[in-house]
């Protein structure tokens, strides 16, 4: 049997399976590596929106502490420690509805 001798400047080749792993790998870790800086970028952009805009004093019913507070595009809403939501117009200020939870 007469197997090549290895020299220093020479090294022996490679078979075909082995080159078309490398090149998977290779491809697939750039894919993956782009993928990965893609989703960062998007959760970037989706996320860097400017602050919304809160009403800069709020009037709340006698005896009624603010517990949680979210909004809407013409609309914000109060939750208070009684056990009441309080929708508020944006524009006015006003208070649109109560509504008590049960």
């Amino acid at each position: 049997m007469n197997t090549p001798e290895l020299t220093p400047d020479r090294e022996p080749e490679e078979p075909a399976n082995l080159k078309f792993l490398r090149r998977l790998v290779t491809v697939l870790t750039a894919t993956m590596i782009a993928g990965v800086l893609l989703i960062v970028a998007l959760i970037v952009i989706r996320f860097y929106d400017v602050p919304p805009v809160l009403p800069q004093s709020l009037s709340l019913p006698d005896g009624a502490q603010a517990v949680s507070f979210t909004q809407g595009p013409d609309w914000y809403a109060v939750v208070t420690d009684d056990n009441r939501i309080l929708i508020y117009d944006r524009i006015t200020g006003t208070l649109k509805q109560t509504v008590t939870i049960d």
